[in-house]
């Protein structure tokens, strides 16, 4: 699908890239199964590709996961431009009501500037510890961990820092995130609709939870590849992009090339004299400085290096200095395939002798730990109507065959939401006696298979998560079996 963004739309040659190097990279994605939900490159200031994977969509918000992190940052920043703190604050001074007993040196000594650059002194992500606090109150929690070593000598990956950052600004301001950064970076920039969600005391988590659409990604990189200037008006800070994306502290060794490059205030230095903003499982704002250009994306992939490789190979080295001819054969033929892009469907037929036996019947289960207890297949002319109940409620998902229906659901037993999610469903008979559902939760990553066997009176189900934080046992659900009621 195409549409436009509120940046200066132009030709991929008239900015130096070949069309035929951005085909090679969708193709590169495809091949590789890499599923990205949404595509936006920009060079020299103009958009010259944007693409959405159906059912994912342009007007369509998406889980950001700790591309928030970068949003925060800039908050800070914005404070920190206003007067309301510097980097060299001690975080303890901010939270007098909610220190431990005893204060340790290490915790005495962190700073803003090390809740930033994920150099707190913890020897772990503190974030686990938000969880147990029965009375919601995080910033305590956070606080009472041990701070094993001296801020400053011990890089982790941490979103509690980043949530603490969240929690500063609110202090000194009164807002949120959200509320606060509206007038001041999403207005300007014409977010809309953005979300953020909040921890019991009504704090934005601020190291994730975000939600905005791809084009908002897209304006934030080009805001600050222009160093914090847009449309004449400087939201933030050149010092502060300059030290916010600039490396802090090493974050070596790594197995991918690009998470060991540095890191700097909620930012990821990367290869190439890159460096992003990015999310699990492939949500990215990746600016190229060398080359004037970023790219924004969004996706449901385990292996986000793969995406960034994909990058390197195909589109970094076709960013020319100079404009190249125009290939109007090119450019219409990378516009038809942007047009058509879409995740892939479940291979195979529409229809099957089993469908008539099985259609309209309910199957029963054993209590499980998915909390599945009962699962009905209708099928119609347009496809299936999948009617599944859990301990979370009763979840209607519309089916089509080769084609996305929408609808609305909870997540299926996913848990990583406990709230309605639109959704879009597509199925197919791949064999005889097995239909086969993906459901795309699509203003997030998630993307169930769903596998249902049919077996003389009984019904084996299984679900395959494309993506999770549990490892295999999350994304590989043993097979339950029910019985025809």
């Amino acid at each position: 699908m195409l549409v436009k963004t509120t940046l200066a739309q132009s030709t991929p040659e008239a900015q130096g890239i070949a069309s035929a190097s951005i085909l090679a990279f969708i193709d590169g994605v495809e091949q590789a199964e890499l599923e990205l939900h949404s595509l936006i490159i920009v060079r020299h200031g103009k958009q010259v590709v944007s693409g959405w994977w159906s059912p994912y969509a342009a007007e369509l918000p998406h889980m950001l996961f700790s591309l928030s992190k970068s949003f925060t940052s800039s908050a800070v920043g914005m404070a920190v431009a206003e007067g309301l703190l510097t980097v060299q604050d001690r975080v303890v001074d901010f939270f007098p009501d909610d220190l431990p007993a005893k204060i340790s040196d290490n915790l005495a000594a962190m700073t803003v500037h090390n809740l930033l650059s994920m150099n707190t002194g913890h020897d772990t992500d503190s974030t686990p510890v938000f969880h147990n606090a029965t009375d919601g109150n995080w910033a305590k929690a956070f606080l009472a961990c041990p701070v094993e070593h001296a801020p400053g000598s011990h890089f982790v990956y941490n979103s509690g820092a980043t949530y603490m950052c969240s929690a500063i600004v609110q202090k000194l301001t009164g807002q949120t995130l959200l509320q606060y950064l509206t007038p001041r970076l999403f207005e300007p920039l014409g977010i809309e609709g953005a979300t953020w969600q909040s921890c019991p005391r009504g704090i934005n988590i601020g190291g994730w939870g975000l939600k905005i659409k791809t084009d908002d990604i897209a304006n934030f990189g080009q805001l600050y590849l222009q160093k914090g200037n847009w449309q004449g008006q400087q939201l933030i800070t050149p010092e502060w992009v300059a030290a916010a994306t600039s490396k802090q502290t090493r974050n070596d060794p790594n197995d991918n090339p690009d998470w060991e490059q540095g890191y700097g205030y909620q930012f990821w230095r990367g290869q190439h004299d890159s460096y992003r903003g990015d999310g699990a499982f492939g949500q990215f704002c990746l600016v190229l400085q060398e080359k004037d250009a970023h790219i924004a994306i969004t996706s449901g992939v385990p292996n986000m290096q793969a995406v960034l490789n994909l990058v390197w190979e195909h589109l970094l080295p076709a960013m020319q200095e100079s404009p190249l001819p125009a290939n109007p054969s090119a450019q219409t033929a990378l516009a038809q395939r942007v047009g058509e892009l879409s995740l892939r469907h479940p291979k195979g037929a529409a229809s099957s002798p089993t469908a008539n036996l099985v259609s309209g019947k309910n199957y029963r289960f054993e209590k499980n730990e998915d909390g599945v207890q009962s699962i009905q297949l209708d099928f119609d002319d347009k496809g299936a109507q999948l009617i599944l109940q859990d301990d979370q409620g009763t979840h209607h998902i519309a089916c089509g065959y080769q084609q996305w229906l929408a609808g609305e659901s909870r997540f299926l037993n996913m848990r990583q939401l406990d709230e309605i999610q639109r959704t879009a469903a597509s199925g197919a008979w791949t064999s005889d006696d097995t239909y086969t559902i993906r459901v795309s939760y699509n203003e997030t990553p998630f993307i169930p298979t769903l596998t249902l066997r049919f077996v003389d009176d009984q019904l084996q189900y299984s679900r395959h998560n494309n993506v999770g934080f549990g490892g295999v046992q999350e994304l590989e659900r043993p097979t339950l079996t029910g019985k025809r009621g």
